[in-house]
């Protein structure tokens, strides 16, 4: 058994060195620049302190539950849908919902303009229709879509993979016994999710707390922290406040991801 645990470890140990090379090592020098500043330790505090730094958290923070909430039911009912039922154009569907997955935060920004920018299909609609020009695109509310479109292909993924695995005759006994629809979703299909849903909603959720080039494209009237961080580090050229901001968020982030791990436990499916 001794021999077989140091094969284990030994195994493990490229893992650990990657680990900690490219993790532990960037990051425990982040937090030791965030306090060498000339504010020393008090820079962590500044992200509460600071009325633009907490702003940009809070509103960075109700942006990504929004999105996450927003995407878990548009996610939960579409891979429901498609994993149950084959028509024709199934796959190229499938196809076209998971294609956000090769496009970069900046390209998805542009596509945002495109839809409700000054020049944007919407804006012309509307124009068509009111007279005025709705545009949308450089506010919170043009991130939100931008951010729902990122994120619906990892979400969906991993609602498919899991829906694969629900067994149908537990439903047919529910409704067996008198169960209506409602009460089917809420009591069978929705537990038998919950695991896939917790895991996919925290890293929508982190994803959408780091992200980064779809808000810098659109950034015009957004206040959220990583727009923040890059103000800081390039504007006022604070690296030991920037580096503060950018270990909480990181911090945040991850401690949302191991509580939804906690919650989800071990049972998850795997996206793809």
């Amino acid at each position: 058994m001794a021999r077989r645990e140091r094969l284990l470890y030994l195994l493990m140990l490229p893992a650990g060195i990657v680990f900690a090379a490219f993790f532990l090592v960037p990051l425990g020098q982040l937090f030791l620049i965030g306090g060498g500043g000339k504010e020393g330790w008090a820079a962590y505090g500044a992200i509460v302190t600071n009325r633009n730094y907490f702003n940009s958290l809070v509103s960075t923070t109700l942006l990504s539950t929004g999105v996450t909430v927003a995407t878990l039911a548009i996610s939960g009912v579409s891979g429901v849908f498609l994993t149950r039922n084959r028509f024709r154009g199934h796959a190229a569907l499938v196809a076209m919902l998971t294609l956000p997955l090769a496009f970069p935060g900046v390209v998805i920004g542009f596509m945002v303009i495109m839809l409700g920018g000054r020049q944007g299909v919407i804006g012309d609609i509307a124009h068509w229709l009111t007279g005025e020009r709705l545009v949308f695109a450089y506010s919170m509310a043009g991130l939100f879509v931008g951010y729902i479109y990122f994120s619906i292909p990892r979400t969906i993924l991993t609602v498919m993979a899991a829906a694969e695995k629900l067994d149908p005759k537990v439903e047919e006994a529910a409704r067996s016994l008198g169960a209506g629809p409602l009460r089917v979703v809420k009591d069978v299909i929705v537990p038998g999710l919950k695991p896939a849903l917790l895991s996919a909603g925290a890293i929508c959720f982190a994803t959408s707390m780091g992200a980064f080039g779809t808000a810098f494209t659109l950034a015009t009237r957004i206040n959220v922290l990583p727009v923040t961080i890059y103000g800081v580090f390039t504007d006022q050229a604070n690296i030991a406040a920037a580096a503060a901001l950018s270990f909480v968020l990181g911090v945040l982030t991850w401690a949302v991801l191991a509580i939804a791990r906690t919650a989800a436990g071990s049972t998850v499916a795997a996206a793809g």
